[in-house]
């Protein structure tokens, strides 16, 4: 029996109780996984699985690409445009071919592909990996849009979860803005679908 009701409704004081740099978003996504049943669960080892680049290989992307999860399939569909995108930049930039050493699965148009390019193309290092990271963040509300007690909700948020911790490293205090933001983002949109039923 799915307890996506439960999971989703806990959110907030997971997200409220996590205290920024204290605990890893691996622990949380444990805590998490934990309440899932074993399909779900599966699901977020795949995430897990994907929060390591050596796992992301040809065959990872065409297994995710093949999934019937539809949140599953958009967004590695997204994160493999994207990363291909970063890789013709870096071959162009080292006068290399344009398509050496991409992933070549073809997938539809990638809409934000100009917005990438330009992206890729600024000169600081922290604002261009911010800016990339925006776009996943916009590629997550997305997917969970009109979602509410479902496993899109809590796989948006398990993937936030991954790209904060990762600002933990990187820059500190972008990360706690980023932290907060997911924090006001599930209690309000929590609030609001409770204020509905």
């Amino acid at each position: 029996m799915k307890n996506y009701h439960y999971i989703v409704a806990s959110l907030p004081d997971i997200a409220g109780g996590w205290k920024f740099g204290e605990q890893t978003a691996e622990s949380i996504i444990s805590e998490i996984q934990e309440r899932c049943d074993s399909h779900d669960s599966e699901l977020i080892t795949l995430l897990l699985k994907s929060f390591r680049d050596e796992s992301l290989t040809e065959s990872f992307y065409r297994d995710a690409l093949g999934s019937g999860n539809s949140f599953i399939k958009e967004y590695f569909t997204f994160d493999l445009n994207v990363r291909n995108a970063k890789v013709r930049y870096l071959n162009k930039a080292l006068g290399r071919p344009e398509d050496k050493d991409i992933i070549d699965i073809r997938t539809e148009e990638f809409e934000k592909a100009a917005e990438v390019d330009q992206i890729l193309l600024g000169k600081d290092i922290i604002a261009r990996e911010k800016a990339i990271d925006d776009l996943y963040w916009e590629k997550l509300d997305e997917l969970s849009l009109m979602h509410y007690f479902d496993m899109n909700v809590i796989m948006a948020f398990i993937l936030k979860l991954h790209i904060i911790d990762r600002w933990h490293i990187l820059d500190e205090n972008t990360g706690r803005e980023m932290f907060k933001k997911l924090v006001d983002e599930v209690r309000s949109t929590f609030k609001g679908v409770e204020y509905e039923i």
